[in-house]
């Protein structure tokens, strides 16, 4: 194991300061909106597990899916809940790592289940008649274990390279933990190449994922162009998918590009809405958009209304 060669012991998220003013208003609003996301990951999370109906690929890595937003968001929203209730936004260090790390780890698996989720859906359209033998059991389990476990190794190597950092700085101008943003603490004589080498391979390996995804879906929309059938298909299990995937890559492009070319000189609180734009919409979004519009889980929602109704 590397020792870690940091000074520092805790960092002080300053982000939030503008904002203290509007604490308890803030902390009611983000205390509600993490509720209703809690509220509709695990309801949907819930439907499929409990309905052997939905025992299937595509609602198995919904599933997936799901849980990866609540584990993303429980990164996120207890921590910044306690911060806004608290006089000092103090992190520690090891805590601070292990936040940047679920951050990470998070945004990254959603790209990866939705190259999955590309897979399995043109698998489905383009050679249905070989896509039980091809998405058996267990090649599903290797793709949900790919997903899952490729982020993790990669930012568990990533935050292993950034604890052997010495710093120089513990104040972070941001209300999380980004990785990115506590190398560039590290002191002037502190080599941090490596980290800038993993940091761009790793952005090589999610380019790759995106191509794929590209890959897919130019053969999605070529073989549904000639079959009205695959085009009804399309529209009810791809749309979602397309939706969920433009989304991600919107904020997170856009985060990413604010967080390495963007002006310091915007408002606090505008530069802290940019940087959680992924924790905010697409973990409610995506269990709203699968619920509504792919139709087994929408009448199986239905179902368990009236039900409870009755």
């Amino acid at each position: 194991m590397m020792e870690n060669v940091s000074s520092v012991r805790s960092f002080v998220l300053s982000g939030i300061n503008e904002t203290m003013n509007y604490r308890i208003s803030i902390f009611s609003l983000t205390l509600l909106y993490y509720c209703v996301i809690l509220f509709f990951n695990i309801s949907l999370i819930a439907v499929i597990i409990t309905d052997e109906n939905l025992h299937e690929p595509m609602y198995i890595l919904l599933c997936s899916f799901c849980i990866n937003g609540l584990y993303g968001t429980t990164g996120f929203y207890p921590k910044f809940l306690l911060d806004l209730l608290s006089s000092s936004q103090e992190i520690s260090y090891e805590g601070c790592l292990l936040q940047a790390f679920v951050m990470y780890s998070f945004a990254c698996c959603d790209l990866s289940i939705l190259a999955v989720m590309a897979y399995d859906r043109y698998v489905a359209i383009c050679q249905p008649l070989h896509y039980h033998s091809f998405m058996s059991k267990r090649r599903l389990c290797q793709l949900v274990c790919f997903s899952w476990l490729t982020p993790f190794c990669i930012f568990s190597i990533s935050i292993i390279l950034t604890s052997t950092l010495k710093l120089c700085s513990s104040k972070i101008q941001k209300i999380f933990c980004v990785n990115w943003i506590i190398v560039k603490l590290a002191c002037p004589d502190t080599d941090t190449s490596s980290n800038s080498v993993f940091a761009y391979l790793t952005i090589f390996i999610y380019v790759f994922h995106g191509f794929f995804i590209i890959w897919t879906y130019m053969h999605l929309v070529r073989k549904c162009a000639k079959s009205k059938d695959d085009r009804v298909k399309f529209m009810q299990t791809c749309v979602p998918h397309l939706i969920s995937l433009i989304t991600f890559l919107v904020v997170i492009v856009f985060d990413l590009m604010y967080m390495r070319f963007g002006s310091a000189d915007l408002p606090q609180s505008l530069q802290n809405f940019i940087s959680i734009e992924f924790l905010l919409i697409p973990p409610l979004m995506n269990p709203l958009i699968y619920g509504f519009k792919l139709t087994k889980i929408r009448n199986r929602i239905l179902c368990l209304v009236r039900g409870g109704r009755k």
